[in-house]
């Protein structure tokens, strides 16, 4: 029998509005928002070219995620509205651990590749 997939809750850039989402395992937050229509950009799709992926990660599951690489460091720099759990939804992977994960969307994006 297949197990249930884990889920993904966005929140919007205010937390006025909540929306609960499957999340193959495998596959990318950012992925996942695209697929879903949220509004997320990912310009690069997902080669951490850009900061249009950004979400703001709840605290309660920032300490689950794994940590931050040097380059997604240097990608986050650019973003507007940088928080302390701040990440590119290109570098979080959905696993079953996760299920439950709750991203804030932020309220604007920087695409520096169109600029």
């Amino acid at each position: 029998m297949n197990q249930p997939l884990p889920h993904i809750v966005f929140l919007s850039p205010d937390g006025s509005q909540r929306w609960e989402i499957e999340a193959p395992i495998g596959v990318s937050v950012m992925e996942i928002a695209v697929n879903n229509n949220m509004d997320m950009e990912g310009a690069c799709e997902g080669n951490m070219a850009c900061s249009t992926c950004h979400v703001i990660v709840d605290p309660e599951w920032s300490g689950k995620l794994p940590a931050v690489a040097e380059e997604e460091e240097d990608m986050l720099d650019l973003v507007y509205g940088l928080r302390r759990t701040s990440r590119l939804g290109c570098q979080i992977i959905m696993t079953p651990e996760l299920d439950g994960l709750i991203v804030r969307l932020p309220g604007e994006s920087r695409n520096l590749l169109g600029d």
